[in-house]
């Protein structure tokens, strides 16, 4: 007999899976699905809303994506422990997760 947990979960839209680890330091993986290829921007920002870091602004085809944050900002300086969130932007709409980093 074939239980549900023998099939795998099908994404039917794009998502941000999550990061990995989270707490982090110093870098964390940040895993995502394209459901339709497209362009595709991931950024990070940090608590006050203020743009951190651009990691895609790209055309991505349809597939489970990994893109790799170094705790580090747009001119490569490291940034502060704290709270962080990483929001993708589709054709679909936009999604948004939180990550701590910890030093």
């Amino acid at each position: 007999m074939v239980s549900d947990f023998d099939h795998q979960i099908s994404i039917s839209k794009s998502v941000l899976i999550g990061n990995y680890p989270n707490p982090f330091n110093p870098e964390t993986i940040i895993r995502f699905f394209i459901e339709t290829s497209g362009n595709v921007t991931i950024d990070v920002y940090n608590i006050r809303g203020q743009k951190v870091r651009g990691l895609i602004n790209d055309f991505i085809e349809r597939d489970e994506h990994t893109v790799l944050w170094n705790a580090k900002d747009d001119n490569d300086r490291e940034v502060s422990s704290g709270i962080y969130f990483y929001q993708m932007l589709t054709n679909e709409g936009i999604s948004t997760k939180r990550m701590i980093l910890l030093k």
